[in-house]
């Protein structure tokens, strides 16, 4: 018999920890008016549910999306990391139709690590391919979550040594208002730097004053201390 969805969930149930599950739902900010308000957490680890995501990795597309959809961060994570896995594995074709349910799904995609530990994975053989324009169509969006998904998914073109993506949707993104964003710029931005500090540089020497503060030290964490004074004084 084929697994389900509720199946899934049982399982993770099983592991349930209630007071891991309110330090985590505080750790992502759940509270009224913060960015993960209303989220709710079982209190699993991220090793736990990767093994799940593993064992449950011939799950059906229709129940994996069910799990992308459940009202549990610990569902849809490991829904997630279903079709991340999946996605190593499929044809072109094959990736191009995870990567369409992913994007039609992303307002559940709502929070960081959500965003950060998929996205690279699943727009990354897209943008193999060339086409580019999608990261520009989410970072234009009014959406924080695909805001972050643009920039973020640069990371797969980062390690091919492919930086100009990055830099433009950095400077697409450089007046946000919301720090998640300014985190991940930076994120990127170092990851950058550790293949090329003379690119990153660069992008220092044009764009440093207009930085958020945060951004700036993300961005430069791996200098030497001298340097990383020199651009904080800037």
């Amino acid at each position: 018999m084929e697994s389900t969805c509720t199946d899934v969930k049982n399982e993770l149930l099983s592991l349930a920890n209630p007071e891991r599950a309110v330090q985590v739902a505080r750790f992502f900010k759940t509270g009224p008016g913060q960015y993960g308000e209303g989220d709710q957490f079982m209190g699993l680890s991220m090793p736990q549910q990767h093994t799940i995501a593993r064992q449950y990795l011939h799950l059906s597309f229709t129940e994996t999306e069910l799990l992308v959809h459940d009202s549990f961060h610990e569902c849809r994570m490991v829904g997630l990391l279903i079709w991340v896995n999946q996605n190593r594995r499929a044809t072109l074709v094959q990736q191009e139709i995870i990567l369409e349910r992913y994007l039609a799904n992303r307002r559940y995609v709502n929070n960081w690590d959500l965003v950060d530990v998929t996205c690279p994975h699943i727009l990354g053989p897209h943008l193999m391919q060339g086409d580019r324009s999608l990261l520009y169509d989410l970072a234009n969006e009014d959406h924080l979550w695909s805001q972050r998904i643009a920039i973020v998914s640069t990371l797969s073109l980062i390690r091919r040594g492919q930086f100009a993506d990055t830099f433009a949707i950095a400077e697409l993104l450089l007046a946000h208002k919301h720090d998640l964003i300014h985190k991940a710029i930076g994120w990127m931005l170092r990851e950058v730097g550790k293949r090329s500090p003379n690119a990153l540089e660069e992008f220092l020497h044009d764009h440093v004053r207009q930085l958020p503060r945060t951004t700036l030290r993300y961005a430069i964490e791996r200098f030497d201390p001298a340097r990383r004074r020199y651009y904080l004084n800037l």
